[in-house]
């Protein structure tokens, strides 16, 4: 299966998570920069990295929201193609109109990048099926503009529909009802904040709370 990789001007985890989807699957992605207009034919999983896409001017993921390569990255996720994006990658989504909130300048306005405690609250989801539901694990976070925001029907509604696929066991940067990573209505584009790339190899890392994402992942979608 290929996969694919969206590389924005100021995108700084872009490797981060070429290795880890190269680790875990064998196969190098594709590096798709954000002038191109297509992505790679086949391609059945997007990921969108963390960083400071276009110097995080205007709005965080505002500017790459609008890069030529994301309508094609918004018609693959409209076709049922997976769509993950981390930290900028998750501002980028919601700016983009593909999840719904937005992600606003941390409680305190302090940048925050250390190792967190998440509850996995949907477990049955294709990012989530190798957790199991309530189940805590380590991720690390280094984000400023993390602070998830949405009105109180649209928090209620992905609550209900168990799009909330993460949370912050305590509180981190404000963030609604500690959410840290939300699904869309299809259950196929993931937004989070914490960082599973980094939480792949337990010698290298520390931990490999995040290599499980990629593996349940890259298993059912056929990697």
């Amino acid at each position: 299966m290929k996969t694919a990789v969206i590389v924005f001007p100021g995108s700084n985890c872009d490797r981060d998570i070429a290795t880890a989807l190269h680790e875990v699957s064998g196969v190098a992605p594709t590096m798709v920069w954000h002038a191109d207009s297509d992505l790679p034919d086949g391609v059945g999983l997007i990921a969108l990295p963390g960083g400071f896409s276009y110097g995080d001017y205007l709005r965080s993921g505002a500017i790459g929201a609008r890069s030529p390569i994301m309508r094609a990255v918004t018609a693959a996720a409209e076709r049922g193609v997976p769509v993950l994006g981390i930290c900028n990658g998750f501002q980028v989504l919601t700016e983009a109109g593909l999840l719904p909130g937005a992600l606003m300048r941390n409680a305190g306005l302090d940048f925050v990048c250390r190792e967190v405690a998440l509850t996995v609250d949907n477990a049955q989801s294709v990012f989530t099926s190798r957790y199991g539901a309530g189940e805590q694990i380590i991720i690390p976070v280094a984000h400023h503009d993390g602070n998830y925001s949405a009105d109180a029907e649209t928090l209620d509604r992905l609550e209900g529909e168990g799009r909330v696929a993460f949370r912050y066991a305590e509180p981190v940067n404000g963030s609604a009802r500690n959410i840290a990573g939300v699904l869309n209505a299809t259950g196929n584009v993931l937004g989070l904040m914490p960082h599973p790339e980094r939480r792949i190899e337990t010698a290298a890392h520390g931990g490999n709370d995040g290599r499980r994402m990629f593996e349940g992942l890259l298993e059912l979608v056929g990697a």
